[in-house]
C-alpha cells in the first residue's frame, strides 16, 4: 500500500552506486537498495530508483493500458511521478527500485516496512513485517514465468536485509488473478481479502523459510529447469 509521496527530495545516490554516508541499519528501507542474483533468466540486479532519470522509463511502461490499469500513479505527468518516487525516498520506510536482467530494466519495485505503512491498519501487523509491490514493465517480459522467480529472489533479499523480519506481504488487486497466482508460485499464501483505498486486495503472505539448504534464488521448487513458454504463463498481467 502506497502513500502519495508528495514531498520532493533528492535521490540518495546515483542509479549505479549506493548512497554515500553511514551504512543503513538492518531492516531500514535503505538496506534494501542494491541486490544481485544469478537466475535462470539471466543476471538480475536491483538498484534504487532515481526520480531524475527513471521517471521517463516508468511513464513509458505506464503508457501500456495493461500497466496503467494496475499502476495509475505512474500514468501521470512527469512531475507527479517524480514526486511519487522522491516522497518514498524521503520517508525512509519504502524504497522504490528498478530491477534489470542482464543490464536491461524490466521491473519496478517498492520494498517497504509493512508494519510502518498505512497497510498496517488493515491487517494484524507484526513488528518488522516487510512488503513489496512489483511491476513488470516491458510487454515482451510478461507471460514468460518470470514473475515468480523475481519475487522469490527479492523476498529472499528482504529476509536477508532484515533478520528480524518473519514475513513478507503483498496485496495485489483481487481482480488480478494472474498476479495472485504468481505470488502463490513464489511461496506466498493467501490470507483473506482486505479493503484498501481504491481496491479490494488479496493479502498474500510469505513466511521466512526454515533454516536448511539454500534454494536457488528465484526458482520455485520443482520449476527451476522449466523453460519459459510464451503466452501461457500466469504472469501475463503486470503486478501490483
Amino acid at each position: 500500500m502506497r502513500d502519495p509521496g508528495t514531498a520532493p527530495a533528492s535521490p540518495p545516490g546515483s542509479p549505479s552506486a549506493p548512497a554515500p554516508g553511514p551504512r543503513p541499519a538492518p531492516g531500514s528501507a535503505g538496506a534494501l537498495g542494491t541486490f544481485a542474483a544469478r537466475l535462470t533468466a539471466g543476471r538480475f540486479t536491483l538498484r534504487p530508483a532515481d526520480p531524475g532519470t527513471d521517471t521517463a522509463l516508468l511513464r513509458a511502461w505506464a503508457a501500456d493500458p495493461e500497466v496503467a490499469r494496475w499502476w495509475p500513479e505512474l500514468d501521470r505527468p512527469a512531475a507527479e511521478v517524480r514526486r511519487h518516487l522522491a516522497g518514498q525516498l524521503a520517508q525512509g520506510r519504502s524504497t522504490p527500485c528498478v530491477g534489470s536482467l542482464d543490464g536491461v530494466p524490466v521491473s519496478y519495485w517498492e520494498l517497504y516496512r509493512a508494519d510502518l505503512d498505512p497497510l498496517a491498519g488493515h491487517y494484524p501487523a507484526r513488528p518488522h513485517d516487510a512488503g513489496l509491490h512489483l511491476l513488470i514493465g516491458p510487454a515482451a517480459q510478461r507471460g514468460r514465468g518470470l514473475g515468480p522467480r523475481l519475487i522469490r529472489a527479492v523476498t529472499g533479499h528482504q529476509f536477508a536485509a532484515d533478520p528480524r523480519a518473519r514475513r513478507v506481504l503483498a496485496e495485489p488487486d483481487h481482480r488480478n488473478a494472474r498476479s495472485v497466482a504468481a505470488f502463490r508460485r513464489a511461496g506466498f499464501r493467501p490470507a483473506g481479502r482486505i479493503a484498501l483505498p481504491g481496491k479490494t486486495a488479496v493479502l498474500m503472505v510469505r513466511e521466512r523459510p526454515a533454516p536448511g539448504p539454500r534454494e536457488p534464488p528465484g526458482d520455485p521448487p520443482g520449476r527451476s529447469s522449466e523453460r519459459p513458454r510464451a503466452h501461457t504463463s500466469i504472469c501475463q498481467q503486470p503486478f501490483r
